[in-house]
């Protein structure tokens, strides 16, 4: 993004230029697995001075399995984010969206990564990274698992991050909007209304980080698992 962008955009303008770029993708061929959701918890936004979450799109060109490699060099200053990656299985279309129906929707949850570059200095300007799609690079997912009545309480979700097979952090999915990821989509659903957007039956949506961001080193293996929804590794060489 040009630095003589900095400061000039509102959140509401950046949105636009970011969905005017994946009107672009598409126009040229590309797919949208999705949407993500981003800044789900409390002192992250309180850092960044906002008071909601902020949202990017999925291509699916974007879209690896466990067990996928990166070339570092290929990456601009990359990091990773360890989230559930949820399926809707029925349109969710705003305003008015409700947990309810979010919770009616969403059939699926898969172990995630969230693959990510600073390709700018915009941490003093929020909506630059936003036009910029939210510093979206890639996903990479496990298995989606079926919910039921006895995982279906993202909340009360867990997970492990592990880089080159060290522990490092263990956090609850009730980090992710104060209650769990559902209401990520909550969120996203009345959000992408502003727009005159939706969430589409078989879209997937990266629904927030469990934890903070991790930088990433050539080298490194990374790995996040999920309870009870398994894991998801990936490679940087």
């Amino acid at each position: 993004m040009p630095e003589e962008w900095f400061g000039r955009l509102d959140l509401s303008s950046a949105y636009a230029v970011q969905l005017a770029f994946l009107d672009r993708y598409i126009a040229e061929g590309e797919f949208q697995a999705g949407w993500k959701v981003g800044l789900t918890a409390p002192a992250m936004r309180a850092q960044q001075g906002v008071h909601e979450p902020c949202f990017g799109f999925l291509l699916g060109s974007g879209h690896r399995e466990t067990g996928a490699a990166y070339r570092f060099d290929d990456l601009i200053s990359p990091g990773f984010e360890n989230e559930l990656c949820l399926t809707i299985g029925s349109t969710l279309r705003g305003p008015g969206v409700t947990v309810e129906e979010v919770a009616a929707a969403v059939t699926h949850a898969a172990p995630a990564l969230e693959i990510v570059e600073k390709r700018g200095n915009f941490a003093a300007d929020l909506p630059l990274a936003m036009a910029d799609n939210a510093q979206q690079k890639g996903f990479v997912t496990g298995k989606a698992v079926a919910l039921r009545p006895e995982n279906r309480d993202l909340a009360g979700a867990r997970v492990r991050i592990l880089i080159n097979g060290a522990q490092r952090e263990e956090a609850s999915g009730a980090e992710v909007m104060g209650g769990g990821a559902l209401l990520s989509i909550v969120w996203l659903a009345n959000k992408l209304a502003e727009f005159g957007r939706s969430l589409e039956a078989g879209m997937l949506v990266m629904s927030g980080s469990f934890t903070k961001q991790y930088a990433l080193a050539r080298g490194d293996v990374i790995e996040a698992s999920f309870e009870p929804f398994g894991s998801v590794h990936a490679r940087f060489e």
